[in-house]
């Protein structure tokens, strides 16, 4: 095994997704903790800090979104735009069920009022036009609002359940699945499901922080607004720094770079 192969190993965290016979459920469990260390190592990399409880909540989301990717078919785009009025922001994960690249930052500025909370998928798949989904919610549970896009827009129902600080679960229907049981089901009933059910592995797949964002990415963004209101886009400075949208990651960009990409096109 060359060293790249043993690197990527570390860099991504393994989630096994198992069958539960008789109840016709998938179900998958992890310890997210690993994923947590590569976001954390992003934001002070990029010298972020958020909000305890804002922290909290993005960590939450990813894995709740990895959990969500994992059990997709292999060639879907993902994003998540999860819009809570209280506190207000939203929160925003991308990722790739075919490289397993999952990402997200918080939005706690310049997010709209709104009558209800929001939840937005964009699914991008190959071959196919893009689609949105949107679904309204109550309360300020990130489960919840996950449960409530399950319930509304997927074709099949689910739960997904914190049973440590790091660890999640999710449990979702197949066909001719058994509401009874399903309906029922609690964090205890989840801790012990391997115990207590018959359950077979399915498939191994991996998740990794990874975002992809780079300078050539970011001068490409802007390029089209330095073409047309350069001073608009520096108001005077020669260094502006830029945030990417999917991250949050911090790029700063100078006039004479974007002169010279625009050159280059």
């Amino acid at each position: 095994m060359s060293d790249n192969d043993s690197q990527q190993e570390n860099d991504v965290l393994s989630i096994k997704s198992r069958f539960v016979r008789g109840r016709n459920m998938l179900y998958a469990k992890a310890d997210f903790g690993p994923l947590f260390v590569d976001y954390y190592l992003h934001l002070k990399d990029n010298d972020l800090k958020l909000a305890a409880d804002l922290d909290d909540r993005l960590k939450e989301a990813l894995a709740l979104f990895s959990l969500h990717c994992i059990s997709r078919p292999r060639n879907d785009i993902l994003a998540w735009t999860v819009n809570f009025q209280e506190p207000l922001v939203n929160v925003f994960l991308a990722g790739d069920t075919g490289t397993g690249d999952v990402v997200g930052r918080i939005y706690d500025e310049g997010v709209k009022e709104a009558k209800e909370n929001s939840f937005y998928q964009d699914l991008v798949r190959l071959n196919r036009e893009p689609h949105r989904s949107v679904v309204g919610f109550q309360g300020g549970s990130m489960i919840h609002a996950v449960e409530e896009f399950y319930r509304r827009s997927e074709q099949r129902p689910a739960k997904f359940f914190r049973l440590e600080p790091d660890v999640f679960a999710i449990v979702a229907a197949h066909p001719d699945y058994d509401e009874d049981w399903f309906d029922t089901l609690t964090t205890e009933d989840v801790r012990g499901i391997e115990a207590t059910e018959e359950v077979v592995d399915l498939e191994t797949r991996f998740v990794r922080w990874h975002c992809g964002c780079n300078q050539n990415r970011i001068l490409g963004a802007l390029a089209p607004t330095f073409l047309a209101d350069p001073e608009g886009l520096f108001l005077g400075e020669e260094l502006i720094e830029v945030n990417c949208p999917r991250c949050a990651g911090k790029h700063r960009i100078s006039r004479e770079m974007l002169e010279a990409y625009v050159a280059d096109q």
